[in-house]
């Protein structure tokens, strides 16, 4: 960290950055504030903050990228955010004046202003803005605190081909498209820059410096700035690289899974807590029906994302958009048995109004019913599939002999594995899917919920689904797994911590109403089979069926955070199944009309269209993030 003597850009954008953090300040304050602002700069993988150490000022992020991480008790450090231009870093230390809360990294190249200790005060004491804005800004900091990590949108993406045969300058173009919906998008590639243009002999280092002052400027005048790479190892590839707040490695899916000489040389050898984030993006054909082999990709690069385009499919890269800007949508399926189904009509509704999902999740049939969504396959193929897996009762093979489950799980097994090989055309695996996707488990052998989003998705879908004492468990890793719904049966807190997502719609499949019994005391076995006898509406003993009543406890304590999962949906829907059983396999058409009449009727709501209509959009220029804060 060292002082930085700022451009005129840097002094436009801090401008901009304190009138829409404060408004319009008072003259006096805003003279005595730039004053005591003091222009820092850091290099990429350089620290800004340790964990621990005394708290003696706070910073504003002018340009540039961050991330934040929390040391564990092992020693490990966790991320729990990123940071782009815009945000304020560090103000809970001289508010409270206590020890750093977390440790600041540069991703890359980074510009901030500090205002010190001492100088606080002073500023608090100058203007009413002044401490009504820090006072929200705490606020909101202490109410998202234990939130899932956030990923900042990215400014500055690199483009890297990573096989032979990528038409960099046409995928750019349709990136960049799609990209202007929410913002200001510059392409920039060696031709825009160059590097041999400039003057003097001046070092590689002297020119990385250059090019930075250079990318700075135009970053400031833009949302997105699309970095383009040669299509092969070199100093501008390179550049590029380092410059990137997230980088895109681009790849023609029938090509060999093998590393490009461009990550071998332009992209290794960062350190890793200040290594910009690497997507991979494997490129299909547009009549191609579902990817293949994706494991031998993942297998040989440690990406923290990997997306599935087909370039001459527009939705297909309106999508990678939403994700890079971080304004896709996250769609979750709660759990709840043959009640699932309603999840099929949800997603007609939502096609019919035009949502696009971007990411599916859910656990138990939620699980099912994610993936045959995430395969991207029409929605009149899902429900014939469906609708054909589930002719033959799926839980109907009681063991004869039930030493660890009372269903054999073989019919249930095959019902999953048939809906999806007939959609996917082969036994795929979860990161095979078109779309992103994660199901939910219950490890046994650890006593933890584990979130499936790699390996084999029959095994995944069989986990999640494996009710203790109903269904058998299912060996994973090494590990005993069993149905998610035990630890987390409704997983909207997984999907707002995934990447991109900017709005989550959740499907709720909970009891609307708590039913009261009158009675004291339960029959004995007789007694209640003379009454199951009686027509549903004579019956005297409105007790769940055994069946029933192991599915519902299983989820007692996952049920008791189902509150929390609400408040964290953008858009929630309940469909009304109260009467509708967990066991109800053939109810499937009714239960399907249900989800899709509750979803018409949300969606009709002008609030909830509104919310869609502006789901997740964030200003890149930090507008609304800047508020937000990291109280290191």
């Amino acid at each position: 960290m060292h002082p930085f003597a700022p451009a005129a850009h840097h002094e436009r954008r801090l401008t901009q950055l304190l009138q829409r953090f404060f408004g319009d300040l008072e003259p006096a304050a805003t003279v005595l504030l730039r004053e005591k602002l003091r222009w820092i700069e850091l290099a990429g993988g350089e620290k800004l903050m340790e964990q621990g150490d005394p708290g003696d000022s706070m910073y504003l992020s002018v340009s540039g990228r961050l991330r934040a991480y929390l040391r564990q008790d092992d020693g490990a450090h966790r991320m729990v955010r990123e940071m782009a231009r815009g945000e304020v870093i560090g103000e809970m230390s001289l508010f409270a004046d206590e020890p750093r809360s977390a440790t600041v990294v540069a991703v890359r190249d980074s510009v901030l202003v500090r205002l010190d200790k001492a100088d606080f005060e002073p500023f608090m004491r100058s203007g009413a803005q002044v401490p009504l804005a820090l006072t929200r800004l705490i606020i909101r900091r202490l109410n998202t605190q234990h939130a899932p990590a956030r990923y900042a949108a990215p400014v500055t993406m690199g483009l890297f081909p990573v096989t032979d045969g990528i038409d960099l300058p046409a995928f750019a173009a349709r990136l960049a498209k799609d990209l202007s919906k929410g913002g200001r998008v510059r392409i920039i590639d060696r031709q825009a820059i160059d590097i041999q243009a400039m003057p003097g002999e001046t070092t590689a280092v002297d020119r990385s410096a250059r090019i930075a002052l250079v990318l700075a400027e135009i970053e400031s005048d833009h949302d997105f700035v699309l970095l383009l790479s040669d299509g092969e190892p070199s100093e501008w590839t390179t550049l590029c690289g380092r410059h990137s707040d997230e980088r895109l490695l681009l790849a023609d899916a029938t090509q060999p899974a093998q590393l490009h000489a461009i990550e071998t040389e332009c992209l290794a050898g960062h350190a890793a807590r200040s290594e910009a984030a690497e997507i991979l993006v494997l490129l299909h054909a547009a009549d191609v029906h579902a990817p293949r082999g994706t494991a031998a990709w993942l297998a040989r690069r440690p990406v923290a994302e990997h997306f599935h385009i087909r370039p001459e499919v527009p939705a297909d890269m309106a999508r990678l958009a939403r994700l890079q800007s971080r304004t896709a949508i996250g769609l979750v399926f709660a759990g709840g048995g043959a009640r699932g189904f309603a999840h099929l009509g949800v997603l007609r509704a939502l096609q019919e109004r035009g949502v696009a999902v971007d990411c599916i999740g859910g656990t138990s049939m939620g699980a099912l019913m994610a993936a045959l969504a995430a395969s991207d396959q029409p929605l009149q193929r899902v429900l014939e599939v469906t609708r054909s897996a589930f002719k033959v009762n799926p839980t109907g093979d009681f063991n004869l002999l039930p030493l660890i489950s009372l269903i054999r799980g073989r019919r249930l097994r095959e019902t999953s594995r048939r809906a999806v090989e007939t959609l996917m055309g082969f036994d795929a695996d979860i990161e095979d899917l078109w779309k992103s996707f994660f199901c939910i488990a219950t490890n046994y052998s650890q006593a933890r919920e584990q979130t499936l989003a790699h390996g084999p998705l029959r095994l995944a879908l069989q986990a999640s689904s494996a009710i203790p004492g109903a269904l058998p468990p299912v060996v994973l890793g090494g590990d005993l797994l069993c149905d998610g719904g035990t630890f987390n049966n409704f997983p909207v807190d997984v999907m707002r911590a995934r990447r991109g997502i900017g709005c989550v719609i959740g499907v709720d499949l909970s009891s609307r109403k708590v039913r009261r019994l009158d009675f004291d005391d339960v029959p004995g076995p007789w007694t209640l089979l003379l009454d199951r006898l009686r027509p549903r509406a004579s019956r005297r003993y409105r007790l769940p069926s055994l069946a029933a009543y192991l599915l519902n406890v299983t989820i007692l304590y996952s049920a008791s955070r189902q509150s929390a999962a609400r408040h964290q949906t953008d858009v929630h829907l309940n469909p009304p199944l109260d009467h509708v059983g967990l066991l109800e396999w053939r109810s499937l058409d009714r239960v399907v009309q249900l989800g899709y009449e509750h979803a018409m009727q949300v969606l009709d709501d002008p609030a909830v269209a509104a919310t869609l209509a502006h789901a997740g959009i964030l200003d890149a220029t930090g507008a609304v993030r800047q508020e937000q804060g990291i109280g290191a």
